[in-house]
């Protein structure tokens, strides 16, 4: 750092250092104050934007809850185009998807859950395969579903073990697998899974069994 000896020195060495530094200076100040300006403004635009996505979602959930099956499509439709950097278009999906389930429309319900399945965040995308594997068991689509299970990063299953478990028995029973279903059912349980239909599972494995002896 250069040292002046008087304040002439000083006054004239700022001078000169402004002459030649002003323009990168005031440019430097105009794009921060632009930046800070832009940030404010998207900070902003994503607030509102969350907040619109959530009162669309209430709605939606009302209209789930009063089985307005058009109201339903429209106000997730509406989630999904407007709103589809949001979690709630994910979840107005599901809801989506349980709608088309209720009318019948099973077709409608498996590609919105598969579209889900390859596109949302972790948590949304691993209830999408257990509804999408669940309705696969009621369309009768056993070894797609558990193949569908098999394809799944075990390592990420965390939290939803005991779902995925409880779901390759069902698949097993109807497959008449039935040693592998009552593994799989164990292995539910063994992850926490404590529902009375469990259970009721796997007494009815073992009463199946024992029945013919019994005769």
């Amino acid at each position: 750092m250069a040292i002046y000896d008087t304040e002439e020195e000083q006054v004239e060495a700022l001078k000169r250092w402004w002459r030649e530094n002003s323009q990168a200076t005031i440019t430097g100040v105009v794009v921060g104050l632009c930046l800070m300006t832009g940030i404010n403004f998207w900070n902003s635009s994503q607030q509102d934007k969350r907040a619109q996505a959530s009162t669309l979602y209430e709605q939606l959930l009302e209209a789930d809850k009063q089985k307005k099956s058009e109201e339903v499509d429209r106000l997730s439709q509406d989630l999904l185009q407007k709103y589809s950097s949001t979690a709630y278009a994910d979840f107005g999906a599901l809801f989506q998807a349980k709608s088309k389930i209720n009318q019948g429309d099973m077709g409608a319900a498996k590609t919105i859950l598969e579209k889900l399945v390859a596109t949302a965040d972790d948590e949304v995308k691993h209830i999408a395969r257990i509804r999408l594997v669940s309705l696969m068991l009621s369309m009768g689509e056993y070894e797609q579903g558990l193949k569908l299970i098999a394809e799944t990063d075990a390592a990420a299953m965390a939290g939803f073990v005991a779902n995925y478990e409880e779901l390759k028995g069902d698949l097993y029973v109807a497959l008449n697998r039935i040693d592998e279903a009552r593994t799989a059912y164990e292995n539910a349980k063994r992850e926490g899974a404590q529902s009375p239909l469990l259970q009721f599972k796997l007494d009815d494995i073992t009463a199946a069994e024992i029945s013919p002896v019994a005769k």
